[in-house]
């Protein structure tokens, strides 16, 4: 198999990686990666994974690269991570008793032959009713402002839900393990 690289700096995605038990490198992609104009959140992702794994192609010209990227939408409105404490109570508060969608887009890129395998994993996840003292406790506990909608569902974040809907529970972290174990098992 060809050298594999994580185009990310996420840590989070680096740990879901490092579960496959396979080498690989993490290199930080630069792109830009604000939404075009009037851009849906599906083809976002899907346009960000390719980006990232594109990125990194012509400097490692014989690798499989992996790219990944992922929104939160909350009444067609793309969710931000929020980089601080109000902007995550806001988005706690207004999240209360409804339903959030993930897109987790994943692009797997033969550097060595061009061919790119691009795949979206949505994830639904329905909260439940939060009161102002839960919300107050949680962000101080897991301090989530790095995170898209506010929480981490591999922490305390998971107590918030009433229910996580989707193909593969790892999307909702960052990286869909699942879809990738497929594209790397069926890679040109």
């Amino acid at each position: 198999m060809p050298n594999l690289i994580l185009a990310s700096s996420s840590r989070y995605r680096r740990a879901l990686l490092e579960r496959l038990q396979i080498p690989f490198e993490c290199i930080s992609p630069d792109i830009d990666e604000t939404p075009k104009l009037d851009e849906p959140p599906d083809q976002l992702v899907r346009r960000l994974s390719i980006a990232k794994a594109e990125t990194l192609a012509a400097h490692y010209p014989k690798n499989l690269i992996i790219g990944s990227d992922q929104v939160a939408t909350y009444k067609d409105s793309i969710l931000t991570k929020p980089g601080n404490y109000e902007v995550a109570y806001q988005q706690l508060k207004a999240q209360s008793g409804h339903r959030v969608t993930f897109l987790t887009g994943i692009a797997l890129l033969n550097s060595a032959t061009g061919h790119i395998n691009v795949d979206v994993v949505p994830t639904d996840v329905v909260f439940r009713q939060l009161s102002d003292p839960e919300i107050v406790d949680y962000l101080k506990k897991d301090e989530p402002y790095d995170c898209a909608g506010s929480f981490k569902s591999e922490g305390l974040g998971i107590t918030l839900f009433d229910g996580i809907y989707g193909n593969d529970p790892t999307a909702l972290i960052g990286l869909p393990l699942i879809r990738l174990s497929q594209m790397l098992r069926n890679r040109n």
